[in-house]
């Protein structure tokens, strides 16, 4: 109960953009149950389809671009308040900057135009000053074009987010299980405040509240003040590995600490560049006005990392970083050389069975055949500035529309019917895998699974041909394989038996 009113009360609409996103993605369901009329603005729906709260009845969707001022304007229509949770680094590569401050003020304008009485927006923390990195000095920009605007603003700055699924947390988390002795940047001397993801949601929904935050720019953090140096022995700890050996070195230029970053965890380095930038400078809350607005129990960091970690084991992952970022329309096969590798399989199962055998490939459930290829492809992606098998899959059994799994992207999903994945590695042309699964009798399926790859260039054609020969061990090995784990889970679901792993347990970290 809040402010005397029941959870289920209808307290009015409020407009949530990047609700696809890691933030957005918690905080929709947090608004619904306290009885708010969320309307998302998103890029696609269908991106939306696979959360719990999809359906609920208090729930709008507008699909649109941010950058779209028809868009904005349609999405605010009798809206009290909006959360401005857009951030286009993943999108806008090296020009994020200017992309940032373009669509903070599209946004500001057009709240204007709809008379909102509040922009919340989510901010970094950092002491401002030349020094100031150029994704924290962004992150201030936008602070200030949507301050522009004649909308009150109310900004929390957070430091780092611990959460299953952040983008920081899984950097920390990488560093400390894969590398028991690290040569690092100063930055690891560097001190940090950081916050659970949970409290960070509710501070985020409690401004709606909390007349006085309107305006107010509130710095939020965790009770701990610590190194990140210290942070890895936290999470050391709580993954019960010995203590980490960090050496510090002046050497380490960012550019390097990101391409290390990248090498190491499941982050690209165009992501880890601006991130790693931002580990140089200290960042720990100035006040804490917010704890007295909005009284809540912080979270430590080692609770934090507790949690995060047992969700993390339980495939209990909310959101994750990976979710954000635009979907690639299918690739134009008109035209050009399109090469196909094309299989099919009887399978003695139905389709649903063969549709969840076929959504459980990647991730720690592996690719049914060929692991040490699999394996090797995902360090040669990574070499190369890739994902590589390391940004894993959300959930061991299902995925949905616009989910990452591995080094592809789910750009088609039909329970029953239709898998179709698109290649997010690095590649002379654009790839899709796809699976397409028919009746063909009783408790009987006809599975098709087929590869296309479209060149580009002469190295495209060369890529294609050199990868041929393998085709016959990993193709038509997945193919078979999933037949085979659809059979073995029909015959056993039959008999009423316990399934353990059977897709070859292809490890992300492998």
């Amino acid at each position: 109960m809040t402010d005397g009113l029941p959870d289920n009360a209808d307290r009015g609409r409020v407009l949530v953009t990047g609700a696809t996103g890691y933030i957005g993605g918690r905080l929709v369901p947090h608004l619904l149950e306290q009885g708010w009329r969320v309307r998302c603005l998103v890029r696609s729906a269908r991106k939306l389809e696979r959360r719990t709260w999809a359906a609920h009845p208090r729930l709008e969707v507008v699909e649109g671009d941010a950058s779209d001022e028809a868009t904005i304007d349609r999405a605010m229509v009798d809206c009290d308040a909006a959360y401005y949770l857009i951030h286009s680094m993943m999108v806008a590569g090296s020009e994020y900057r200017d992309e940032d401050q373009r669509l903070a003020r599209l946004f500001a304008t057009a709240a204007a135009r709809a008379n909102l009485k509040q922009i919340i927006y989510l901010g970094g923390l950092g002491e401002t000053g030349a020094d100031l990195s150029e994704h924290l000095t962004s992150r201030r920009e936008v602070e200030g074009v949507l301050r522009e605007g004649t909308v009150p603003v109310t900004t929390l700055r957070a430091a780092m987010i611990i959460g299953s699924g952040s983008a920081s947390f899984e950097i920390l988390r990488y560093l400390v299980e894969r590398l028991p002795v690290m040569i690092t940047p100063k930055w690891v001397s560097t001190e940090n405040q950081p916050i659970a993801v949970r409290n960070v949601i509710h501070y985020l929904a409690e401004c709606l509240n909390i007349p006085e935050t309107i305006g107010r720019t509130l710095d939020i953090g965790g009770p701990d003040v610590m190194t990140y140096r210290a942070l890895m022995q936290v999470m050391a700890a709580e993954r019960g590995l010995p203590r980490r050996i960090v050496i510090p070195v002046p050497v380490l230029t960012p550019r390097l600490s990101s391409l290390w970053i990248h090498l190491v965890t499941p982050l690209s380095s165009r992501i880890a560049r601006p991130l790693a930038e931002g580990l140089r400078n200290r960042v720990v809350c100035a006040e804490d006005d917010a704890r007295h607005l909005m009284p809540q129990r912080l979270l430590s960091v080692r609770e934090s990392i507790a949690e995060a970690l047992g969700q993390l084991d339980a495939h209990d992952i909310e959101t994750s970083w990976s979710d954000a970022g635009p979907i690639p329309g299918d690739p134009d096969w008109a035209g050009g050389t399109v090469f196909t590798d094309r299989r099919d399989v009887q399978v003695a199962a139905t389709p649903e069975a063969v549709h969840a055998a076929a959504c459980r490939i990647g991730g720690g459930e592996g690719y049914y055949a060929a692991s040490w290829l699999w394996r090797l492809r995902g360090i040669m992606d990574r070499l190369v500035g890739g994902p590589g098998l390391r940004r894993g899959r959300r959930d061991p059994e299902t995925v949905g529309y616009g989910e990452a799994l591995d080094f592809w992207r789910v750009t088609g999903i039909e329970p029953g019917r239709l898998l179709e994945l698109r290649a997010e590695m690095k590649l002379p042309g654009v790839a899709t895998l796809t699976f397409e699964i028919e009746p063909a009798g009783t408790e009987r399926s006809k599975l098709t699974q087929t590869a296309r790859f479209k060149p580009k260039g002469l190295f495209g054609l060369l890529y294609w041909y050199a990868v041929l020969p393998m085709h016959g061990f990993v193709f038509s090995g997945m193919v078979r394989g999933i037949a085979r784990s659809a059979e073995r889970r029909a015959l056993h679901a039959d008999a009423g038996e316990p399934l353990g792993d059977d897709t070859g347990g292809l490890a992300p970290d492998s």
